[in-house]
Order: C-alpha cells, then sequence, then structure tokens
C-alpha cells in the first residue's frame, strides 16, 4: 500500500466520524478575505504561500510550534496566503488549528488536507478556511467534478493538485483557476522540482488561470527555477517552518516572475 493509499484510507474512517457530528456552516460569519487568484495574477513577483506544517509521513516531526504565532509571522513577512495542514494523523494539524489562525490573520487561508468528501469542505468553510485543496490523484473524475462545484458554491476558491499532464488535463476539465503542482509523488514522497517544468509545458497561460509550484522550495535558486517554468507562487512549509528568521527566508523567495526585469 503506497502512502496515499494509507492516507485516503484512514480520511474514510475521518468521514464517517464527521459525518455523525453535527456541523453548521454560516456565510455570515465569515470575515472577508481578499482572493487569492487575484492576488496572485495581479503581483509583479513570486507569491509565497506559506504553510503551518508540524509533520509530514515522510520526515516525521518537523517542528513543534504555535500556530498562532506562525502564521502571524507569515503575515508579517508579507506571504500572500497560510496554509494549515489539518490532517492529524499523519501530519499532526486539525481543524482547531486552522479556527485559531483564522481569527489571527486576514490574507487568504488554505485547508490543506486530502478532502475526498463535502463534510470535509464543510468543516474548512466553518473553521474559517477562504480555500480548499482538491488532489486529483486521490479523486475520480466525477468525485472532482462534484467536490469542486460544491466548494464554489460556498464561496471558496479553490486549488487544484496535480501532478502530470494528465492530471492536469483533469484540472482543467472542472476549470480550475488555481492549478498546482505538486513535486512530491504522494506514493512514495520523493521530491523532483522538474515535475513543475514538465507540467507548465502544457500548462494554457494563456488562460485566466494561475500556475502554482508545491513542496521542494528550500531557497531562493528553486524559486527561480519555479518563476522560470511560470509559477506565480510556490507553496512553502518545511523550509520555513526550520528557518530561524522566517521574515529573511520568506522574502527570499520572493523573486520576480517570469518576463519580469530585476
Amino acid at each position: 500500500m503506497t502512502i496515499l493509499e494509507k492516507i485516503l484510507q484512514t480520511k474514510r474512517l475521518e468521514v464517517k466520524q464527521l459525518l455523525m457530528e453535527e456541523c453548521v456552516v454560516s456565510c455570515e460569519t465569515m470575515p472577508k478575505r481578499s482572493s487569492l487568484f487575484e492576488t496572485l495574477r495581479e503581483s509583479d513577483r513570486l507569491e509565497v504561500i506559506s504553510e503551518m506544517k508540524r509533520a509530514s509521513p515522510s520526515k516525521g516531526m518537523i517542528v513543534e510550534t504555535d500556530p498562532v504565532a506562525q502564521a502571524k509571522a507569515y503575515e508579517q513577512a508579507g506571504a500572500a496566503c497560510v496554509s494549515v495542514l489539518t490532517d492529524s494523523t499523519f501530519f499532526k494539524g486539525s481543524f482547531d488549528d486552522l479556527a485559531e489562525v483564522a481569527e489571527a490573520v486576514a490574507i487568504p487561508l488554505l485547508c490543506k488536507d486530502f478532502i475526498i468528501h463535502e463534510v470535509q469542505i464543510d468543516r474548512a468553510k466553518q473553521a474559517g478556511a477562504s480555500v480548499i485543496l482538491l488532489i486529483v490523484a486521490a479523486l475520480d473524475d466525477a468525485t472532482l467534478q462534484r467536490l469542486h462545484r460544491y466548494a464554489t458554491d460556498l464561496g471558496l476558491e479553490v486549488l487544484v493538485e496535480v501532478h502530470d499532464a494528465k492530471e492536469l488535463d483533469c484540472a482543467l476539465a472542472v476549470n480550475a483557476k488555481l492549478v498546482g503542482v505538486n513535486n512530491r509523488d504522494l506514493k512514495t514522497f520523493d521530491v523532483d522540482l522538474f515535475r513543475t517544468e514538465e507540467v507548465a509545458n502544457h500548462f494554457p497561460f494563456h488562460e485566466a488561470r494561475v500556475f502554482i509550484s508545491e513542496s521542494g522550495i528550500m531557497g531562493a535558486e528553486d524559486a527561480k527555477r519555479a518563476a522560470a517554468a511560470g509559477a506565480s507562487a510556490v507553496l512553502v512549509g518545511e523550509s520555513l517552518m526550520r528557518s530561524a528568521s522566517v521574515e529573511d527566508s520568506l522574502r527570499s523567495l520572493q523573486v520576480p516572475k517570469a518576463g519580469v526585469p530585476l
């Protein structure tokens, strides 16, 4: 069984539990956040989606930290969005982390999880997320389309994650506006930035969509490589979580977009 299969097996059990619990979602109580899509499209630099990430299946415990303090540091350093991992079994996160961060920062807020059912989207919305993640590799075409529509109908933005050109076609088929390339193979958790460049060769940059590079961004050189491939943003967790200076590390990633003069 691959790591992804193990995670999805656990998610199915979690969904059963969530369905037994009452969840009331109110659109009126949520603070209005700016559009991540518009922020990334309009910027002339590579923007950073900064992740609150305590642990991962491949690295184990990364760092134990206060999610609110971490998120505030990201916002103050100029992050375009804060991503909060809400998976508890494999990443040591929670919806409580998301809710606490939602009260602390005003920038767009991404719920990062392996979403397979509407109830998880409800929980993300309830906790204050303005963006959710849908992973093509974790969903069949019909479920991807259904969940994408459900989230957008709730007023959420959706980051659709792909790993190759075939999965990119699936993302485009649901008219994804935010498309992220995960440089990490979810079956083995190996990382290769070439994935970003490979998918970029097939990405419709002439359309109203945003291209994002996720995972494996460790410093300025990786950021420049992502920007050269056409990325408007990078999603970064581990290197920022381990950094002695979040501000210096984050700003070093905000390189000019491709075609923007230095």
